[in-house]
């Protein structure tokens, strides 16, 4: 007899690196949140960082493959000896460069489940940088080599058909949330907004603006700075900014924050796998990129119950007016941020209708379920085993050589 029990579909994710961005903590919920039949292994191309750690203490395998640079063709031959000598069933890919290799790597070694996750497409741009020709001419070249490309937003979809690939060749499965781990007691997250205050140098009283994301230019985080020279005003008090995330513009942000004159109400928290607690710490979240494939810290931040003015947020654009209570959409400039914010500040002051770093007492707004990743998790799932029937594992590992026909 066969059937999921005894036949495992063993799933190989490759993603160009682990540290804690977007869409490395989507990978990481996507793979806690995968059918108990599916097993995962991930590969990082190159900067294994605190996800690859978080995913070693979930107890799955993480290989590096110390790739030193887009050119490094040499790693080819070890990734695909690394999904051969796996016997995976399906590979998985994620973000442009572990897109080009990861599917041609999975086709040399004999595998013809194939798909990626297609994160951060826009017409003209991805993942932050502009599409040339030629970047444009190596993605679709290596997409026909995979099976299938998963949109996360409609956008991303639309984007996919204008650059010609077929419809049937794309999934739209959105991002996901872990919407359970913002379900706290409301004296446990009090007690959580205060330890973590205190270890960023937060004054316990006052009202903190965060941004979320990698410090890269599309983020736009200057434009807080800026919004933020404008709110501070003479002595002690006034508002501070907590930016989450690290990236390439850490130093040109804090050069800015020194010439505004608002070093000194700047947190810089670098790299963290502990967003849910730290969004505990903040009284709004502004988001003033203005390109954004799905918008996942403005669902985060509003799963943690937290006010939030964006400029971007594909994810909500798709969903009913009223799916979002305390979200709003404004335009990237400083000017604007500094009035919505202050005006926040005014009405709310420090302390928010829901208490201090938590979804209001009704429960998680509609747009946080829909987009919660048990959900999402499980559509993946069924795609994978649409996929690779279960019938078709059992006959490939039948006929690998000196491996026997009974168990995983």
């Amino acid at each position: 007899m066969t059937g999921r029990s005894e036949r495992p579909l063993r799933v190989l994710h490759v993603v160009t690196g682990l540290a804690s961005g977007g869409a490395e903590r989507q990978l990481l919920l996507t793979v806690r949140n995968l059918p108990a039949h599916q097993r995962c292994e991930v590969v990082a191309l190159t900067n294994p960082g605190t996800v690859a750690a978080a995913l070693r203490a979930d107890g799955v395998p993480v290989h590096d493959l110390a790739m030193t640079g887009n050119r490094d063709v040499g790693a080819l031959p070890r990734l695909t000896r690394l999904i051969r000598d796996g016997d995976f069933d399906l590979v998985h890919t994620h973000l442009y460069r572990a897109g080009l290799y990861g599917r041609l790597a999975a086709r040399l070694a004999g595998v013809r489940a194939v798909l990626a996750t297609e994160h951060s497409l826009h017409p003209g741009v991805i993942e932050g940088r502009p599409v040339t020709p030629g970047v444009k001419g190596l993605y679709l070249a290596a997409e026909r080599l995979g099976r299938t490309t998963v949109a996360v937003s409609r956008q991303v979809e639309r984007t996919l058909h204008g650059w010609g690939v077929p419809p049937a060749r794309v999934e739209l499965i959105p991002n996901g949330i872990d919407a359970a781990r913002y379900a706290r007691p409301a004296a446990e997250r009090a007690a959580v907004r205060r330890r973590l205050r205190t270890e960023l140098g937060l004054p316990q009283d006052s009202w903190v603006i965060g941004g979320l994301g990698r410090l890269v230019p599309g983020k736009r985080f200057d434009v807080l700075l800026e919004a933020l020279r404008e709110l501070v005003g003479p002595g002690p008090s006034g508002p501070w900014l907590v930016l989450v995330g690290e990236g390439p513009e850490r130093s040109a942000l804090e050069c800015r924050a020194h010439e505004l004159g608002v070093r000194g109400r700047l947190v810089l928290t670098g790299e963290r796998d502990d967003v849910p607690e730290l969004l505990t710490a903040l009284d709004v979240l502004a988001a003033p990129s203005v390109e954004e494939t799905f918008g996942l810290g403005v669902l985060e931040a509003l799963a943690a119950g937290l006010a939030v003015r964006h400029s971007a947020c594909p994810a909500l654009d798709e969903l009913p007016a009223g799916a979002a209570p305390g979200v709003r959409r404004i335009r990237s400039d400083a000017a604007t941020y500094a009035s919505e914010l202050r005006e926040l500040h005014a009405s709310h002051g420090p302390h928010r209708r829901s208490g201090p770093g938590g979804p209001p007492p009704s429960g998680p707004p509609a747009a946080v379920a829909h987009y919660d990743i048990a959900r999402v998790g499980a559509e993946l799932g069924a795609l994978y085993d649409r996929l690779v029937p279960a019938a078709r594992r059992a006959e490939s590992r039948a006929r690998l050589p000196g491996r026997a026909t009974s168990g995983p």
